[in-house]
């Protein structure tokens, strides 16, 4: 019987996570103030703990994982490789086609991996309160998971869009004892200046970024979390692909090309960093590392790199990334966790440097090929998986044409059982696809910062 998966001992755990900065062939590009000078430590103090500063702004190859945080990865780490034998045979193609799985985490997905130590090194400096976004509800709920494993208040800003969308996504925050609001609110003046604006306003993750770092940087005991973007949430992340090399050591195989669904650049930088050292090292110079992303919020294909702000209402530094514009508003499509304006300046810098790929992919192909893979391994994928899910099949299928036998990885980075309205859409034949005029994003990129 042919071995599907691939697991690693509690033991096995990654002791360190790694820092892909210590490795770019050119050194990253500082975050600014609003004056146009870097960003000093002092006033990233007002949101965030010193431990995760010193992680943010680290050219250290080799960060040290906490015991008392991998001691909490132990409840659901170390999350399997599987291989997709019943996909490969749906698809009738010669490609091996793995996924790392990373919906078996409390929350359901990939989260957790950086909300459990950001709330630990927050606890360790004393602070006992928090505030955060969420688009799809993944990272709401990862932060309501670990602020409870350390007594922590949460507040979370849910873009109002999925705040209807996902209802139960909600309800589990709660259940954690977390506060969750529908984003914008009247809470806050980023939120009053989006209504007044723009009355019926679905949100963003640009807004609901607003509102938490102003209530974060308004009060003494509170700090912000972010659960994307930012180098420390990359680098919280590599545990996936550190793991993943450990496994495909035990499987006897090297992926050929990797799959990761990007809006923020979390998912995807976690499970392309770690093998992206063996590409610069020269060790598989022709490893494919792809971003997958929506074509309604084409950050990667259709943005401008250049400085801009991370949030709506510029509270915060101006970052050099692929952006849409601040300002840009995505529309209400389903994969709430792509629905950001911007993208990580590690990822960003990558793309740009040709070092990584990023595609776009519409909507109702991205359900179809979550459909596919369901009926094939049984498991239902989030709406954000499905992106990385679509382009694999499709490289799967070309393989079929060329008799290529290549290695397919892709991050399945959650499940979709909170997202059943989504497919109930997709199914009843209502959901469509949207991509964003060009028009309207160059409409939006003209209100970028001058730096």
């Amino acid at each position: 019987m042919q071995t599907t998966r691939f697991n690693l001992e509690q033991q096995e755990i990654p002791t360190h996570w790694y820092n892909v900065v210590a490795d770019l062939p050119n050194p990253p590009s500082p975050p600014l103030g609003p004056d146009g000078n870097v960003v000093s430590p002092e006033q990233m103090l007002a949101i965030f703990p010193g431990p995760i500063l010193e992680q943010e702004m680290s050219a250290e190859r080799w960060i040290p994982i906490p015991e008392e945080v991998r001691e909490i990865y132990r409840l659901w780490r170390p999350s399997p490789l599987i291989r997709a034998l019943r996909l490969e045979q749906a698809l009738g193609t010669p490609a091996k086609i793995y996924y790392k799985n990373e919906g078996v985490s409390p929350a359901g997905s990939h989260k957790p991996n950086t909300a459990v130590p950001q709330a630990f090194y927050n606890h360790q400096v004393g602070i006992r309160r928090l505030t955060t976004e969420t688009g799809a509800g993944q990272w709401g709920s990862s932060m309501a998971f670990a602020g409870q494993m350390f007594g922590i208040d949460v507040r979370v800003f849910m873009v109002k869009v999925s705040y209807e969308q996902k209802p139960f996504r909600r309800s589990m925050m709660q259940t954690w004892g977390a506060e969750v609001l529908s984003s914008p609110t009247t809470l806050t003046k980023a939120g009053r200046d989006i209504l007044a604006k723009h009355p019926d306003s679905e949100g963003s993750l640009g807004i609901a970024i607003s509102e938490a770092v102003e209530e974060a940087a308004g009060r003494p005991d509170t700090n912000y979390c972010l659960g994307s973007v930012l180098n420390h949430v990359l680098l919280h992340q590599t545990i996936i692909g550190l793991e993943a090399k450990k496994q495909f050591e035990k499987a006897g195989d090297w992926p050929d090309v990797i799959f990761g669904p990007c809006g923020g650049g979390s998912s995807f930088g976690g499970i392309a960093l770690p093998f992206l050292a063996d590409k610069a090292a020269g060790k598989t110079p022709n490893l494919r590392l792809v971003a997958v992303e929506p074509t309604s919020c084409p950050t990667l294909t259709k943005g401008a790199y250049a400085y801009d702000y991370g949030d709506a209402s510029g509270y915060t530094p101006i970052m050099k990334m692929y952006t849409l514009g601040h300002d840009f508003m995505p529309p209400g499509i389903h994969a709430g966790g792509l629905r950001y304006h911007g993208d990580s300046p590690l990822i960003s810098q990558l793309v740009h440097e040709g070092l990584m790929e990023a595609i776009a992919v519409p909507q109702v192909a991205t359900f179809e090929a979550g459909v596919l893979f369901a009926k094939a391994e049984g498991i239902i994928p989030a709406p954000e998986s499905c992106h990385a899910i679509r382009a694999a099949i499709d490289e799967a299928v070309r393989c079929k044409a060329t008799g290529e036998p290549k290695a397919i990885l892709f991050n399945l980075t959650g499940h979709g059982h909170f997202d059943m309205a989504s497919y109930d859409r997709y199914l009843s034949g209502k959901l469509e696809d949207f991509d964003y005029p060009a028009e309207a994003i160059q409409e939006s990129l003209a209100h970028l910062p001058k730096v």
